[in-house]
């Protein structure tokens, strides 16, 4: 029998029903909707939308866009469904529940502007696999890999529109490399440490669809002060 939590989200903003035991969204869908910065009139999509927590932070932050979010689980789609309503923004977010590899255009009236994903970082075999299968395809390439997120994006998106993803450092030249091969240009880039003086553990990258060479590296993106407290950057990340 499932748990779920309510939460609250921008000072009560947003209202979020998430499983107790199963996959939850991190820091990290909270970082790529503010690094994706979508512009007014954009159609975006949300490749694994989980629960559906960046679709809503990006419906938030910017009111003139149309969403739609992609969900392989049946049991997360419905929970992201649940979410849109309770959220009553059902007029601008779409979820469907799918698997990325079967999307068209057609699926999202046409082709999208901006491309998100928070795709899982770990090979399929790599590491100790999560009981829970809801983590565990969070995590692990068992329903899609980072080829397939590449692909899908490259046929979703408009001539130079944008895939913003992010994801594990240790896995830098796979992306880099995987998007130039699947005709995504990366042209923006900024490392995630938890710490000043820590190793990068994530990375934010922008593509654009068609796009020629010519990669920006941003200054990195410090998760805590010596505190342990939010830095400011990343603490204006969850005020309304």
């Amino acid at each position: 029998m499932n748990a779920y939590t309510s939460d609250t989200f921008f000072d009560g903003k947003i209202r979020l029903t998430q499983d107790r035991f199963g996959y939850r969204f991190s820091i990290d869908a909270v970082l790529l909707a503010h690094f994706a910065d979508p512009r007014s009139g954009d159609k975006v999509l949300d490749l694994g939308t989980g629960c559906g927590i960046i679709p809503l932070i990006l419906a938030y932050r910017q009111p003139h866009i149309s969403l739609y979010g992609v969900e392989v689980q049946t049991a997360l789609a419905d929970l992201a469904i649940s979410n849109v309503r309770e959220n009553r923004l059902e007029d601008r977010i779409t979820v469907v529940c799918t698997d990325m590899k079967l999307l068209r255009p057609a699926m999202t009236a046409g082709p999208v502007d901006l491309v998100v994903c928070n795709p899982p970082f770990r090979r399929q075999g790599s590491g100790r696999l999560n009981p829970d299968v809801q983590r565990a395809v969070a995590r692990h390439e068992i329903k899609a890999n980072l080829s397939d997120v590449i692909q899908t994006s490259h046929r979703m998106l408009r001539k130079a529109g944008r895939l913003v993803l992010i994801y594990t450092a240790g896995r830098l030249t796979d992306v880099l490399s995987g998007m130039r091969i699947g005709g995504i240009e990366p042209k923006f880039m900024r490392m995630i440490h938890s710490r000043q003086d820590a190793k990068a553990t994530l990375v934010l990258i922008e593509g654009v669809n068609g796009g020629r060479p010519d990669l920006k590296i941003a200054p990195p993106l410090i998760i805590y002060d010596r505190t342990n407290d939010y830095t400011e950057e990343v603490a204006s990340m969850f005020r309304p």
